[in-house]
């Protein structure tokens, strides 16, 4: 990647990630290299989720029961591990997609004023 994509690759706010590999998994089952090119595919390129970040956040959806995991063969023939959402984690996705929604519209209320004087 040259220096100047990666200024222009956008950091994901803490938890966001969480949320979108919840989201993700609401398809169904899958391994992690799928759930990183997953989420880079939806975003049409422009988030990108390393390894580094992606693994510990599946161990902590683990550890909170939201996410399960079976080891199985991926549809190159490899070993792989496959993530599922568990019935906690489609509550949670509920949740996080609720407090999503607030922080965005809180952060587009800032960025844009004049359209919500508008509005009144």
């Amino acid at each position: 990647m040259s220096t100047k994509e990666q200024k222009k690759r956008i950091e994901l706010l803490q938890g966001t990630l969480d949320l979108l590999i919840l989201r993700t998994l609401l398809l169904g089952p899958t391994h992690g290299h799928a759930i990183a090119k997953a989420i880079e595919f939806n975003s049409d390129e422009v988030l990108q989720v390393e390894q580094g970040s992606l693994y510990p956040a599946l161990h902590r959806l683990i550890k909170r029961g939201w996410v399960s995991v079976e080891k199985g063969t991926s549809e190159n023939n490899r070993r792989a591990k496959f993530y599922k959402l568990t019935a906690k984690g489609r509550r949670q996705l509920t949740v996080e997609t609720s407090k999503w929604d607030r922080v965005a519209g809180a952060i587009a209320r800032i960025l844009r004023p004049a359209e919500r004087e508008g509005e009144s």
